[in-house]
């Protein structure tokens, strides 16, 4: 039973979720707080995000308890494999390598890449770029498909440390596309309405989701994650994260 509203922030970033559960089990959950805006610390030091809305949706909707622990990335897996986290969330895209050490809830987000251009370019496609220059964050998953398609060492790729850099450098036509992850370059947008980018999909771009994880074998608690997940679709909470995050373009999920 929802019995009294909770937001507890300790110095080791515990944070609860929205409604405490007294009967119910509490699963410690491991997010990063580097990845905008799917999980980060504000101005307080809270962690906040997609994420995290999602999560403590998925808890509220299953009726149990979460405890949320900022987690590096470098030991977020680790935390799961051993015990120290019972759920890890933070814009972790699903693959079959990491099926093989962490079970995989139902996808919560497509996670592809876009081309980013200016209103009015005549870019439509990932070949367009040959004879222009393209932006990308070094080391990224933008930055190993263009140059896969451009070549590695192709004077057209210019690299940024990261997105503000990149979108910024675009806005003021230092570069004639970029290509970055679609929900960090929505948030961007969202967050700066004077600068209308266009958003363009390709082939060359494998689909790819996030997904939640727990540990291997863990199908009780797999099970309740894609029931919430499953509920909050249907209610349409996940679309009003969604759009709180993001925009009006809900997208629709494999989860059936």
């Amino acid at each position: 039973m929802k019995s009294f509203f909770s937001l507890i922030f300790a110095s080791s970033m515990l944070v609860f979720s929205a409604f405490s559960y007294a009967d119910e089990p509490t699963y410690v959950v491991g997010a990063g707080g580097t990845y905008r805006p799917f999980e980060f610390e504000n101005s307080q030091r809270e962690l906040e995000g997609f994420d995290i809305d999602l999560i403590k949706a998925i808890a509220d909707a299953e009726h149990f308890n979460i405890k949320l622990i900022n987690t590096p990335w470098d030991s977020i897996f680790a935390s799961l494999n051993n015990g120290e986290r019972d759920i890890i969330i933070s814009g972790i895209t699903i693959t079959d390598k990491r099926k093989n050490s962490v079970d995989f809830s139902l996808p919560y987000f497509p996670a592809e890449q876009v081309i980013v251009t200016q209103q009015g370019s005549n870019i439509t496609a990932l070949t367009d770029l040959n004879t222009k220059t393209v932006g990308v964050v070094n080391g990224s998953t933008a930055d190993v498909v263009v140059s896969k398609v451009l070549g590695r060492n192709s004077r057209a790729i210019k690299r940024f440390d990261n997105t503000p850099l990149l979108l910024q450098d675009l806005y003021e036509q230092g570069i004639d596309a970029a290509v970055s992850d679609v929900g960090v370059v929505k948030f961007y947008i969202k967050m700066h309405p004077g600068k209308d980018f266009n958003l363009i999909s390709d082939s060359n771009f494998e689909p790819q989701y996030f997904g939640i994880a727990v540990a291997k074998g863990n199908q009780k608690l797999n099970d309740k994650i894609n029931a919430g997940l499953k509920k909050i679709v249907a209610d349409g909470t996940y679309s009003k994260i969604y759009r709180k995050w993001f925009d009006d373009n809900v997208p629709t999920l494999p989860i059936n």
